[in-house]
Order: structure tokens, then C-alpha cells, then sequence
């Protein structure tokens, strides 16, 4: 018999022991600041904090791209594969879906999803990415919980604008 189980995330952030894994949505910490989200240093102050990241990628006009509403802040691929294990990449179009799976079956490694009006997706490392409002579910990561007060007894971890009230 065969058990399937996501890869493993991040080393500072353990499930053992109940701990959650803990996800900064576009960077924010302590509540949303849209002038910042999706920017590379505000992405990588949550890194250095220990939070993971979900961010908001676009391949457009064969380059990459950060940003929510439209393509804001060119990146390039190396600075998504240094920070691979902390990054959960929302794909905001089918293009920059159809790119990284490309990519994968390259071999790059990356933790990525696409949804839009779903109650929950499949990100491409087996994680169950379940839309605010739809908790508890079991083993999942839930989605902005502040909104909607989730019960996240059952979730596997975090993401939040607020992700610093879930610091154990």
C-alpha cells in the first residue's frame, strides 16, 4: 500500500506537536498593508521572521511577475527558487499556471496553485488550499480565518493578513 503525504514545507515550521504551519498572505503580519503586498523585500521580511509566504504571481510577456489586481514587481526565477520552500505561489492566470508546470517537469520544484471562485483547490504539492469561511477541514491550510472566525482545530496551518496573532 502506497500513503501519500505533502512534501514537506519548511524547516522552522514543523507540524509536530500540533504546531501549524504559519503563512504570511502577500507578506502582511500584523494586518493588510496593500501599498506593500507582493513586494520582494516585504516577502522576504515575513521570511526572516519565519513565515512562509503566499504570493500572487503572473508570467507575463515572458518574464515573472509579483502582484495581486495585475503584474507589479518583476522577479526573476532564481529569486523564486532560492526562497522555494517558504513560497506558496497562487497562480493568477492559467498562462502562469500552464508556465510552471512547464517548469516542473523540468524539474523546479515550486508549491503551487490556481483558484478563483473554488471553496478549495489543490496546491501542486498535494496541500488542500480552503477558501475563508469553509473550516474546518481536516489537514488543510486555511485562508484568511480572521474573516470569517474559522474553526481551525482540524487545519494543518495558516494564512492570514494577520499571521502574528497565530504564534505559538
Amino acid at each position: 500500500m502506497i500513503i501519500f503525504t505533502p512534501t514537506s514545507r519548511t524547516e522552522g515550521n514543523s507540524t509536530k506537536q500540533n504546531k501549524k504551519i504559519l503563512i504570511s498572505h502577500r507578506g502582511n503580519l500584523n494586518g493588510k498593508q496593500p501599498h506593500r503586498e507582493n513586494h520582494p523585500n516585504y516577502i522576504q521580511e515575513a521570511m526572516n521572521k519565519g513565515y512562509d509566504v503566499e504570493v500572487d504571481f503572473w508570467y507575463h510577456e515572458d518574464k515573472f511577475w509579483l502582484g495581486h489586481d495585475e503584474p507589479q514587481h518583476e522577479v526573476e526565477l532564481q529569486w523564486v527558487v532560492d526562497r522555494v520552500f517558504k513560497l506558496w505561489i497562487h497562480c493568477k492566470d492559467l498562462k502562469t499556471l500552464e508556465k510552471l508546470k512547464q517548469l516542473e517537469n523540468q524539474g523546479f520544484e515550486f508549491n503551487y496553485f490556481f483558484h478563483n471562485t473554488d471553496d478549495g483547490t489543490i496546491t501542486s504539492k498535494g496541500f488542500l488550499w480552503i477558501y475563508p469561511g469553509k473550516q474546518p477541514i481536516e489537514n488543510s491550510i486555511a485562508v484568511l480565518p480572521e474573516e470569517w472566525n474559522d474553526d481551525l482545530t482540524k487545519c494543518l496551518g495558516i494564512c492570514s493578513d494577520s499571521i502574528d496573532n497565530y504564534k505559538q
